[in-house]
């Protein structure tokens, strides 16, 4: 039998206010730019990946780093 890593194909999905957790980010990770960070809806994969890629992270700590920064943004 063939198994598959569904925590790699679950769907992401965007919360809250995308600039302020993009400000997060990048004060956390000074190496992405804004074009890495441009976010367009329904293309959650596309910037994962851009993250993933820049940051040599992979997709799960992306998902990480975002949710953190989604919480962060909440508290303020």
């Amino acid at each position: 039998m063939e198994t598959t890593k569904k925590q790699e194909s679950t769907a992401f999905k965007m919360n809250g206010n995308w600039n302020e957790q993009a400000k997060a980010l990048q004060g956390e990770f000074s190496q992405l730019s804004d074009s890495d960070l441009e976010f367009q809806d329904g293309k959650e994969e596309e910037l994962l990946k851009r993250v993933e890629t820049k940051l040599n992270k992979s997709r799960q700590e992306v998902i990480e780093l975002i949710t953190k920064a989604q919480s962060t943004e909440k508290q303020n």
